[in-house]
């Protein structure tokens, strides 16, 4: 089977290098990549009839005449960011200056079937996302998370592991699950529990599974039921993530979804409380496995006082992201949380 051509072409040799590095770290030699940073080589190049599957283009460089050849995906790099911006049929637009990474992944994403290459299909992830103590926005950021890592092109499911949930306030459907034979299979620690309750699961701006009627403890059910939900979901392997939004308490149970997730995001404030009780949590877990926990300060303020740096507590853990105070944050939609720059770098921490 021949390689996939993809031609890159930008007169900005430091704007190239890092994407031609994305490619060849990502493809290596299994496609054939041409650089061009060159006006007049790139004119005379397609000055003649070319076929390719992925043009890279920047707007100095972006001619109409070139849809005339046979290219499959064309992305016109961008360097003033337009929403709603009209855009000429089979040319993919992209803001030059957002990622590296963001960029990458888009470009691949769109051209996954051009490409005609069969990448490594990679276990699907639990990742729980916890916090030591109530109050700190987690729930908004594991909605945030989920949503940022379906638009880069992952499947996500995402469970809310309350024992009496709230999230459905953030969705357009809040009606609860009201069929009964559904509650009987919850009641089962079948490994196959999945597939039994899944056509109940909806879709928005990711998969998720609807909230229940009552709190567990009401309809009988186990807090084991999240654990076994999970599992199965990822035995079924029809995603790629699967987000899992515990409540503060922590009991065995909590720790056994500990033990499952794969990677464990916990959430803390800069606040005297939420510092401490992030670090009794870190006391009481085995973090050992340092890639595995990744800790994320939500509602950041600079002109707060910051306990995270304080030489008054012995930290024991490391902030890996800061999510800033966003006014009016409950007022926002899902999508509009997660093209939050910090959200996404979050999430980007998972994959």
């Amino acid at each position: 089977m021949s390689k996939a051509r993809v031609i890159v072409a930008d007169t900005d040799i430091n704007y190239i290098i890092p994407l031609q590095l994305k490619f060849a770290e990502e493809f290596f030699d299994a496609i054939d990549l041409e650089i061009i940073s060159d006006r007049s080589y790139f004119e005379e190049l397609f000055a003649s009839p070319q076929k390719a599957d992925i043009l890279v283009v920047s707007e100095e460089l972006y001619d109409t005449s070139l849809q005339r050849h046979n290219i499959s995906n064309i992305f016109l790099m961008t360097e003033q960011y337009e929403e709603n911006q009209t855009a000429e049929l089979n040319v993919n637009r992209i803001f030059k200056y957002t990622s590296i990474k963001e960029i990458f992944n888009e470009i691949t994403g769109k051209s996954a079937s051009a490409l005609k290459i069969q990448k490594e299909k990679q276990e699907p992830k639990i990742v729980l996302v916890y916090s030591a103590c109530g109050g700190t926005g987690k729930t908004t950021i594991a909605l945030g998370i989920a949503a940022a890592l379906t638009q880069n092109y992952k499947k996500v499911l995402y469970i809310n592991a309350a024992r009496l949930q709230t999230f459905q306030c953030r969705m357009e459907n809040q009606t609860p699950i009201t069929a009964n034979d559904v509650y009987a299979k919850l009641g089962s620690s079948d490994e196959t529990l999945y597939d039994e309750i899944k056509h109940i699961v909806r879709h928005e701006d990711f998969f998720y599974l609807p909230p229940f009627k009552a709190a567990i403890m009401s309809l009988g059910i186990e807090y084991s039921i999240y654990s076994n939900i999970a599992s199965s979901a990822k035995r079924s392997e029809e995603f790629d993530f699967i987000i899992v939004d515990a409540d503060s308490t922590f009991d065995e149970d909590k720790a056994a979804l500990l033990g499952l997730a794969d990677k464990v995001i916990i959430v803390t404030e800069q606040s005297l409380m939420s510092v401490t009780s992030t670090n009794r949590l870190v006391s009481n877990i085995n973090n050992s496995e340092t890639d595995k926990y990744l800790f994320v300060c939500n509602d950041f303020s600079k002109d707060e006082d910051n306990y995270l740096i304080s030489p008054d507590v012995t930290m024991k853990f490391t902030v890996s992201e800061y999510i800033e105070h966003f006014a009016h944050c409950e007022k926002m939609s899902i999508a509009e949380f997660s093209k939050k720059t910090s959200i996404q770098k979050t999430a980007f921490l998972v994959i």
